[in-house]
Formats: structure tokens, C-alpha cells, sequence
């Protein structure tokens, strides 16, 4: 490995982290930073922008451009700072006691990072098949944007043979993850004074027996569900995260909402939960609501979805990472990633990149030197690998699109 890479992956990070690319701005000036950074070494790149062209994904090839290749994929946007305690500025890389600290370090702009580090050593080198590079926008509001890549995908004429997406696992190899589905639920009931309960349809509480109900159903999938010990916990979650209505103790609340997820097991289908929940409001609380007030109603709102990653046809490319790591074991996640839309796709997929998902998300965030070194190493044997003639994943997808 070279000595420059280490630092090359550090420079690249810091001006990585100085884009602020929090879901509700932009990503565009650090797309164009990436499209430009591969200018450089010849690799032109493909943008697909959102509707309003505010934002957009990339995606690049490096090598034989007629064949399919291995992507390697990762999202650009982060989530917020607002309200967190940070020790230095989150948006300038901070070192400190062998770790890279600054928001999105491990999820995931350090290995979008280690990815553009090693392209002068991806290009040098007579790849076999090609790099695919995938970056995207929008994936921490429900895997929004990688949706138009692989529609622009679709339409080319190869498209990859296989996606590794550089989630946060400590480089361990992860080979299959949890799907989401999530609701925003609305009632509507009637407003009155406090004093005559009678005449009004109280939004807070008709809200609240749905909310209680959604408890239920977590229970039951706790106890009664199916059951996978391969994650953590073991089964189909539910969970209320956010909840408002009522403006003054004493005027019966005539709105309330509340949203909600359902964290599934991959081999399961949500929508049964998803039915009942919907059911229960339709069937039991709506007519009670609607025999004090005609208009009293209750409305569901599906958010963002993403599927699970069940590990389909990657049997090749998982025995590859593993080997690449140097490790036997592999793992399965309970946080979601774009995995599931790629294997969709018949694009075996696996999640492997540097850091911990437990440093994401919150104040501090940082990612060990460590890990980036390991990733780096990664990626570089995979170059190596790939630039053998006889390298192959022995895939029945090793075709064009």
C-alpha cells in the first residue's frame, strides 16, 4: 500500500466535511467537488438530478466500459447537528487521539473518502472489469435519491455486476438488513369547550388508542412474530417517534399526528401490520369518532420506505469480502441502507465500510484512523482482484442490463 494514501483519504475528508449536506440542503457543490476531483484523472461522470435540480447522484466508471463492473456506492447527505453538543466544529475535520471527528465521518463520508483516495491507483491499474462509483443524495430521509440512479441505471446499456455499499460495519462484511416502512397518522375530530366532552371528538385521545394499538402489534411481533436470530432484536419492530395535537387544556383537541415505523425482518412482508394498524382506525375508531361529528375522520400518510437486504445471488461477492477482510464471520444490520433497492434490482449487494454505526448520528461523530486504513487496504486488494483475467463472482448476472 501507499504511503500518500493515508493522507490523500484525510485531505479528502476534510473538504468533504466542510459541504454541509444535511438532507434538507443541497448536495451539489460537494457533487461537483467529486465530478471535478475526477476530471483529474479522466473519469467522467454521470449526474442524475431531482426534479428541482437542487440536488443530484453521481456515477462514474473506471476501467472497460462495456462490461459490468463492481460498484462501489455510498450517499452524500448527513443528518443534523441542531441542538447536539459538539466538542469542535462538525463541519471541520478534527483530529484528536487517533480518530477523525466531524458530522458524517463514519456515516459515510469517510468512505466516500477512501473511495476518490484510491482512484489514481483504481486508474493506473489494468482493470479487468470495471469501478462503478454511485454516490447519492437524500438516503437519510428514506433512500430517496438513489432511486433515480438506478432508473438512470435501467436504462444503460451494462449496468453493475455486483454493489458493495460502504455503511458503516468496522469493515466487517454485512449480508443482509432490516426494511422500513414509515407513516405519518392524522385525526381529525371536533373541537369544543373542555367542559362539554360530550359535544366534541377529542383528536389527542382517539390518536392516543391508535398510538396504544401500534404498541400492541410490537408486542405481538415480539412474542408471537417471526423470529431471526441473525439480528438484533431478533424480530419486526414497531415504534411511535414523534406525536402532537392540542393547543390549550381547556378546547378539546380537533387535531392530532403522529408518525410511526415498522422496522421488518427482510424475509417478511410489513404490509399485514401496516393493514391492520389501518383497519383498526377504519373499522373501530372512525365510525365511534364520526357518530358525534360527520367530518371526524382518520388519515394515514406513508413517509418513506426502503426494502430489507436479504443477501440474494451474493454468495461470490460475500465469500470476496470476506477474504478481502481477512475475516470469516460476517453480520447482519438492524439500521437500514440502500442494499435492498440495489439487490431489487438483481444487483447482489453487500454492506462493508469503516466506522461504527454507534458513533453516527449524534454529537462527536468520528471515525478511527483505523478504519479508514483497513478500508483503504480493502479497497486496494479489490483492485487487485479485479485485475486478474480470470476474475469472476460466478453470478448469473455477469451481463449487460
Amino acid at each position: 500500500m501507499n504511503s500518500p494514501l493515508p493522507s490523500r483519504a484525510l485531505a479528502i475528508l476534510e473538504r468533504l466535511i466542510a459541504f454541509d449536506t444535511t438532507s434538507r440542503h443541497s448536495n451539489l457543490a460537494l457533487i461537483e467537488f467529486i465530478r471535478d476531483y475526477l476530471l483529474q484523472y479522466d473519469v467522467t461522470s454521470k449526474l442524475i438530478f431531482d426534479e428541482n435540480k437542487s440536488k443530484a447522484n453521481l456515477y462514474a466508471t473506471i476501467g472497460p466500459g462495456n462490461k459490468p463492473g463492481i460498484c462501489l456506492s455510498g450517499h452524500t447527505d448527513v443528518v443534523p447537528v441542531d441542538g447536539q453538543n459538539w466538542r469542535s466544529d462538525p463541519y471541520a475535520l478534527t483530529l484528536r487521539d487517533g480518530q477523525a471527528y466531524g458530522r458524517g465521518t463514519a456515516d459515510m463520508k469517510g468512505f466516500i473518502a477512501c473511495v476518490l483516495a484510491m482512484v489514481p491507483e483504481f486508474v493506473d491499474k489494468p482493470l479487468h472489469i470495471p469501478l462503478h462509483l454511485a454516490f447519492s443524495y437524500d438516503e437519510e430521509i428514506g433512500c430517496v435519491g438513489v432511486r433515480g440512479l438506478l432508473a438512470a441505471l435501467e436504462q444503460e446499456p451494462v449496468r453493475p455486476l455486483a454493489c458493495i455499499i460502504g455503511e458503516p460495519t468496522l469493515m466487517q462484511v454485512a449480508v443482509a438488513h432490516k426494511g422500513k416502512q414509515a407513516y405519518r397518522c392524522t385525526v381529525h375530530g371536533k373541537a369544543g369547550h373542555s367542559a362539554l366532552t360530550h359535544l366534541g371528538v377529542n383528536a389527542v385521545e382517539y390518536a392516543a388508542n391508535l398510538v396504544a394499538f401500534v404498541q400492541r402489534k410490537a408486542e405481538e411481533m415480539e412474542t408471537c412474530g417471526a423470529h431471526n436470530d441473525a439480528f438484533v432484536p431478533p424480530h419486526t419492530t414497531l415504534h411511535t417517534g414523534r406525536f402532537r395535537g392540542g393547543i390549550a387544556l381547556n378546547i378539546i383537541p380537533e387535531y392530532c399526528e403522529f408518525d410511526f415505523e415498522i422496522r421488518n425482518l427482510p424475509e417478511e412482508d410489513p404490509q399485514s401490520i401496516i393493514d391492520s394498524i389501518q383497519s383498526y382506525a377504519q373499522d373501530r375508531l372512525a365510525p365511534a369518532m364520526r357518530a358525534k361529528h360527520p367530518d371526524a375522520r382518520v388519515n394515514f400518510e406513508k413517509l418513506s420506505s426502503y426494502p430489507g437486504l436479504q443477501g440474494q445471488g451474493a454468495q461470490p461477492l460475500q465469500k470476496l469480502c470476506c477474504q478481502l477482510t481477512q475475516r470469516t464471520d460476517t453480520t447482519t444490520l438492524s439500521f437500514g441502507t440502500e442494499g435492498g433497492l440495489f439487490e431489487a434490482m438483481d444487483i447482489p449487494t453487500v454492506v462493508c465500510g469503516p466506522g461504527s454505526i454507534e458513533q453516527a448520528h449524534q454529537a462527536d461523530e468520528y471515525v478511527a484512523l483505523e478504519q479508514l486504513n483497513l478500508c483503504l487496504q480493502f479497497l486496494g486488494g479489490l483492485c487487485e482482484q479485479m485485475c486478474a483475467p480470470t476474475f469472476s463472482l460466478n453470478t448469473d448476472t455477469e451481463n449487460a442490463a
